[in-house]
């Protein structure tokens, strides 16, 4: 019975030991990565300082007077802030990268200490077994003294006692085991998302080049030229603005209020991360001054390009386009339209990239696509309009009547009473 006794305590300070060990090397391994994720989170934080401060330039280029060096001032700033999105997001990566590292040997460590707490656990269990063989009586009659006795059923109940440990401490290990897991999968997710996101941010950085080359070339580098290329824009797009005004007159809706949620009912997430409105809803001193009409039909937000644009409802894509495909159509340039359960559709605008497609379902807070300055603008922004959805609809003008260079562009138009303020949603 001694020598049992012995030999199980023997085994479990063995057991103890190789964990303690396992848990010095894995320690030594998580230290290390922890460090480098320190790192890591500071260049990240230097990156991101760097990437307001190009943001914060560009609304001052936006505020200052229409040149040519102001756009190229405008474009170089741009590309500046791309790169430095392109070297936070590869750094993200990498902080990623060294999270699922540090989680894998987190994981790898308690898994070696489960299954070395098992293992002390088998042992303390195959002891009480033989020790169970032996009766009360044998074990008085094999002990020289009473206090012998007593010392022996005293080790016998700290075996017990040890048992129950090792089964509450495995649950337990499982427990964190699991949740180890669980976060590396989250990891190797955002990971994924990542990667994704700098191969749309190469795409636009590439885009931003093309576009400075474009107004060089298209100006000639002089300022009389640029002015000149400006006017042409502006009459091309009031005379869009015209027709499509002229069209959107003649449809008939009558918008029934129980279709959609009453004014002032907040159904819509923000579809930006941060919200700055540059330009309101409806009749204001800059929609008189944009647009032909003197009302703007929906809402505007300073949004940086590459800034990611969410969907602020769930819904169904019903279409997407681009209207700078069809030379001198200055409108919407690259769109996306979502049609939502609730009656009402929500119009995105002005997108540098897009990442969804007609007849796709997407959820609150997916992203829609990448924020620009495509088809007529006066600078990078969201352009966001609401519609009541049984009103809205996408055609191409040239189908319905005499067009301007739009023809043949799809984009979304609705009756004028079926235009509703983002902002009594949001």
């Amino acid at each position: 019975m001694r020598i049992l006794l012995t030999q199980f305590i023997i085994l479990i300070i063995v057991g103890v030991i190789s964990v303690g060990l396992n848990s010095v090397v894995h320690a030594q391994t998580i230290e290390e990565l922890q460090q480098k994720i320190t790192s890591q989170t500071s260049a990240i934080q230097k990156l991101e300082k760097e990437i307001a401060q190009y943001e914060g330039d560009l609304v001052t280029l936006a505020s200052k007077k229409k040149t040519l060096s102001n756009a190229i001032a405008t474009l170089e700033a741009t590309r500046k802030k791309l790169e430095t999105d392109i070297r936070l997001t590869q750094t993200k990566v990498d902080t990623t990268d060294l999270k699922i590292r540090q989680l894998g040997s987190e994981i790898i460590y308690k898994e070696d200490e489960i299954s070395d707490r098992k293992a002390a656990l088998k042992e303390a269990l195959l002891s009480m077994y033989e020790s169970d063989k032996q009766s009360l009586a044998q074990i008085a009659l094999s002990n020289g003294s009473f206090s012998e006795l007593w010392n022996d059923l005293e080790t016998l109940e700290m075996f017990s006692s040890q048992v129950t440990e090792n089964v509450v401490l495995i649950k337990s290990l499982k427990a964190d085991l699991e949740i180890k897991n669980k976060a590396k999968e989250a990891e190797k997710g955002k990971l994924l998302g990542l990667k994704s996101n700098l191969g749309d941010q190469k795409k636009i950085t590439e885009d931003n080049k093309k576009q400075t080359t474009a107004l060089l070339t298209q100006t000639k580098n002089k300022e009389s030229e640029y002015q000149k290329t400006l006017s042409q824009k502006l009459a091309q797009k009031d005379a869009l603005e015209k027709e499509l005004r002229e069209y959107e007159s003649t449809l008939k809706f009558i918008l029934d209020p129980s279709s959609i949620p009453p004014r002032g009912t907040k159904v819509f997430s923000s579809p930006l991360d941060k919200i700055f409105i540059t330009q309101q809803f409806g009749k204001t001193s800059d929609s008189g001054r944009l647009y032909a009409s003197g009302t703007h039909n929906g809402t505007d937000f300073r949004a940086s390009v590459g800034t990611p644009v969410k969907a602020m409802l769930s819904g169904v894509v019903m279409g997407v386009g681009d209207t700078d495909q069809f030379l001198g159509c200055y409108s919407y340039g690259k769109w996306v339209l979502v049609k939502h359960s609730n009656g009402l559709a929500s119009l995105y605008a002005h997108f540098s990239l897009i990442k969804v497609s007609a007849g796709q379902s997407v959820n609150t807070g997916e992203v829609l696509g990448l924020s620009g300055n495509t088809g007529y603008s006066e600078g990078p922004h969201l352009h966001l309009t609401v519609f009541a959805s049984k009103a809205v609809e996408i055609v191409r003008l040239g189908d319905v009547k005499k067009a301007t260079n739009c023809a043949k562009a799809p984009m979304p138009v609705a009756a004028l009473n079926a235009y509703l303020d983002p902002m009594d949603y949001l």
